[in-house]
C-alpha cells in the first residue's frame, strides 16, 4: 500500500495518541469527514490501523501489518537507526542482514561501503545491493514469502550455518519488557536464530514501537545481542538488561 502524505500523518498521529477520530482529523486537515473515513477504511483494509466507531486505533496486539505499509511507519526513525548501524560496520567485513523494514534501512545505509560481503535472506536487500560492484551479495535458498520477499525454511537455515561472519543485523516484530525478542513466523525465527549463532557481533535494530507490540514466537533474548540500536528506549527494565549483560544501547534520538 502506498500512503499519501495525509495518510502517513494519520498513522503517525495514531501511533502517538493510540487512536484518531474522524471529526478531529477532518478539522485538522480541512477536509470532509467522508474523505477521512475513506482514508481510515483504506488504512484499516491494509491492517495499518484498526477501525472503531468514529475513528481508528493503532494496532498493538498480535496482528502483523502488511509489509509495504510497515515501510512507511516510523520511516525517519528507521533511517536514523540504519545510519547508526551502518556506521558500526567497517569496510572489508562480512555480515548477515535478516528480514525486516528496519534491516532494509541498514542495507540502504551501506551503499557507500567498500568490499563488503553481505549474506541475506531478504530479496529486497539483495536486489538493492547487487548493482554495487564493491558489495558482494550472497542470497539464501529456501521458501520465498510473497508478502515481503523473505526467504525462510530449513534450506535457508542450513545455508546460513555455512558461514561465520563479522556482523549480523537482525530485527524483531516485538520486544517484551523481560527482554524476549519475538516474531510472528516460526520459520523466520529459525533463520534468525541461525544468524545469531553464526556472527561475531550481533546488532539488533528496532524502533520504539516494538516495545508496544506482542508476537507469539520467541527468537531469543536481548542478552544474546552485542549492540541494540533504537530511536528511543522508554523502558527502564530494558535499559537494565542491556547494562547487566554488556549490551551497548544506542538511541538515535539522543544522537541526531
Amino acid at each position: 500500500m502506498f500512503l499519501t502524505g495525509r495518510q502517513a500523518e494519520i498513522v503517525d498521529l495514531a501511533k502517538a495518541e493510540g487512536r484518531v477520530l474522524v471529526e478531529d482529523l477532518a478539522a485538522r486537515f480541512s477536509v470532509t469527514p467522508q474523505t477521512i473515513r475513506k482514508d481510515l477504511n483504506d488504512l484499516c483494509d491494509d491492517k495499518v490501523l484498526t477501525r472503531i466507531h468514529g475513528g481508528a486505533l493503532f494496532p498493538s496486539g498480535n496482528e502483523n501489518v502488511k509489509y509495504e505499509a510497515r515501510r512507511s511507519i516510523a520511516a525517519p526513525e528507521k533511517q536514523a537507526i540504519g545510519r547508526a548501524a551502518a556506521a558500526m560496520i567497517p569496510n572489508n567485513s562480512s555480515l548477515f542482514i535478516n528480514i525486516g523494514t528496519t534491516t532494509e534501512a541498514v542495507g540502504e545505509a551501506l551503499l557507500d561501503h567498500k568490499e563488503l560481503m553481505v549474506i541475506t535472506n531478504n530479496i529486497n536487500v539483495a536486489n538493492r545491493l547487487r548493482v554495487y560492484p564493491s558489495i558482494e551479495v550472497v542470497i539464501a535458498g529456501g521458501v520465498v514469502r510473497g508478502a515481503d520477499g523473505g526467504i525462510v525454511g530449513e534450506a535457508a537455515v542450513d545455508f546460513i550455518r555455512q558461514f561465520k561472519v563479522d556482523y549480523a543485523v537482525i530485527g524483531a516484530s516485538a520486544i517484551d519488557q523481560d527482554g524476549a525478542l519475538l516474531d510472528f513466523d516460526y520459520r523466520e525465527v529459525k533463520v534468525a536464530q541461525a544468524i545469531i549463532a553464526n556472527a561475531r557481533h550481533v546488532i539488533l535494530v528496532s524502533d520504539a514501537m516494538k516495545f508496544e507490540r506482542t508476537a507469539p514466537v520467541r527468537i531469543g533474548h536481548l542478552s544474546q545481542v552485542n549492540t541494540f540500536i533504537t530511536d528511543s528506549c522508554p523502558i527502564e527494565d530494558i535499559r537494565a538488561i542491556c547494562q547487566e549483560n554488556d549490551v551497548r544501547l544506542i538511541e538515535t534520538s539522543a544522537v541526531e
